[in-house]
């Protein structure tokens, strides 16, 4: 029984060797879809937190209104619709692209909260003093708004990106592999699920600490409030 025993732990370690590289083929995947589309959630969460700040109601309400529903409906619907639904349209994407798009849109609306947040928690004295020193629009944002608005913002938007790191196995609904989904196709190949399902939960453990030691060392950096 022991030497049984010790020849499964063998086979086990050199399964587990074995599988590596896929895994982290899907690692990387997983960390470009995670890139982009936090790229696209900041650049956008930006644009719809200065459209929802303009006084004309036709366009301020739209992009409130845009906010609220990519937060309050499912990812999976979003993505759904973007991969299946868009090329009725004529607008076809590839898979990758599909799926780092709808992480963008979907934390876009988170986002552009935290930049409201963060903006508009910047004391309106400070901006009374910026007006009152005739300081220019991109001087006022540059000088004296964003250097204060920036710590407010910047825990926020790392709590974010690990959140949407966490989301990616969501894209294998669109056929992108991904580090779930890799685990998922040894796992069927190999009837062995456990070794290679352990290995990704390990894998995010592993990038979720790196992510959040990141997110708190920026902080640090970051001028007192």
């Amino acid at each position: 029984m022991l030497f049984g025993y010790e020849w499964d732990l063998a086979s086990n370690w050199t399964f587990a060797v074995s599988i590596i590289p896929i895994l982290l083929t899907g690692m990387i995947v997983t960390l470009e879809a995670t890139a982009l589309g936090y790229l696209i959630a900041l650049a956008l969460g930006l644009v719809l937190y200065l459209l929802r700040k303009v006084p004309l109601r036709l366009i301020s309400w739209p992009a409130a209104f845009f906010i609220e529903f990519v937060r309050d409906t499912p990812l999976l619907v979003q993505l759904y619709f973007l991969y299946f639904v868009l090329p009725d349209y004529g607008v076809v994407l590839p898979a990758f692209l599909t799926g780092a798009v709808a992480l963008g849109i979907q934390y876009s609306g988170y986002t552009s909260e935290v930049y409201r947040a963060g903006i508009d928690g910047v004391p309106r004295g400070q901006w009374e003093a910026s007006i009152a020193l005739n300081l220019s629009p991109g001087r006022m944002f540059r000088d004296i708004i964003l250097p204060q608005a920036v710590p407010r913002i910047v825990p926020a938007l790392g709590n974010y990106v690990i959140s949407m790191l966490k989301d990616t196995p969501i894209l294998s609904a669109v056929t992108i592999v991904e580090m779930l989904s890799a685990a998922k196709i040894i796992g069927d190949r190999t009837f062995r699920y456990m070794i290679p399902l352990t290995m990704v939960g390990l894998l995010f453990l592993i990038l979720t600490l790196v992510f959040s030691f990141g997110v708190r060392r920026i902080e640090r950096k970051m001028p007192n409030r």
